[in-house]
């Protein structure tokens, strides 16, 4: 193997078809949409050339990205600092349930492998403003004056997007902790428990830490997600209302489908791979950290 992987011809020969497979599916496409993104293209017809003037309106006079890039900032916010931080402390939770642990771990896991539609549709029964449980949980415990048209109002719709799309995404961030948790050998906890470290100390000074390579990974894809997010909040809101729940992803549909400004959405593409690429440097830059063996 070792005579293999030396031979640079033969370690070019073995990568060659996954390069090519990746150019064809990745960089052409973003070639392709940066091409677009110079024009005034419609969609259909004719275009013209207009250089980087999409990019410069984006910047200049569009209110409506800079209020969906500060959406996927605050879905990130919310992912990483509420949505992991729980997730761990219910991975180290489950394994101490003794006969209840496999039971919980799928009912924690369900919500993520249940199609996005049904989910979705759920959360718009729950808040509903006439027949919703929560509005009607209100009324029962006596809070009627707390009802709200949660997914109408500008001020708390966007808030309730970030709820379910948190709700969503927690069973997988909580099976790859679960699963890193698991994956820590019990020498480590026998002979932590024998210098008299309490399951806490174990778990907080031990575990943590060498969850490490999980954290990097998970916190990483949790913030690229949030700059990705289209169906949920499509099918929760549609970006409404008064545009309160744009995020990058659905603003892009909105303008190349919706407002047919085909030119104008491929820029917002090419802007979201950016913040996606700078992002994924900076996290993993930032939390790089060596992490010894078992």
């Amino acid at each position: 193997m070792h005579k293999i992987m030396s031979d640079r011809k033969t370690v070019f020969l073995l990568m060659a078809p996954g390069m090519v497979l990746f150019a064809i599916m990745i960089v052409v496409p973003i070639v392709i949409s940066f091409y677009y993104s110079l024009t005034n293209w419609d969609g259909v017809g004719e275009y013209s050339f207009v250089g980087f003037k999409n990019y410069a309106d984006i910047f200049d006079s569009d209110s409506i990205f800079g209020l969906s890039l500060r959406n996927s900032l605050l879905l990130g916010l919310g992912l990483v600092l509420i949505q992991h931080p729980f997730a761990i402390l219910i991975a180290m939770l489950v394994q101490y349930c003794g006969r209840w642990e496999k039971l919980l771990r799928v009912c924690i896991f369900i919500p993520s492998i249940i199609s996005t539609f049904v989910t979705t549709k759920l959360w718009v029964s729950i808040f509903d403003t006439t027949f919703g449980l929560l509005n009607r949980v209100l009324t029962i415990i006596g809070k009627s004056d707390w009802s709200q048209d949660w997914l109408g109002s500008p001020g708390y719709a966007i808030g309730c997007v970030i709820l379910v799309l948190m709700w969503q995404g927690f069973g997988y961030a909580f099976i790859l902790y679960y699963a890193g948790i698991k994956g820590v050998p019990k020498d480590l906890q026998e002979a932590a428990m024998l210098d008299g470290a309490s399951q806490i100390q174990f778990n907080f000074r031990i575990v943590l830490p060498l969850l490490t390579p999980v954290l990097r990974i998970n916190m990483v894809l949790a913030v690229v997600s949030a700059f990705k997010q289209m169906e949920t909040v499509y099918l929760l809101t549609n970006g409404g209302p008064a545009n309160s729940t744009q995020f990058m992803s659905t603003y892009l549909y909105s303008k190349a489908f919706r407002e047919s400004m085909y030119g104008y959405g491929n820029a917002i593409s090419i802007l979201l791979v950016a913040i996606c690429l700078i992002v994924t440097v900076i996290m993993n830059r930032a939390m790089k950290r060596e992490v010894g063996e078992y």
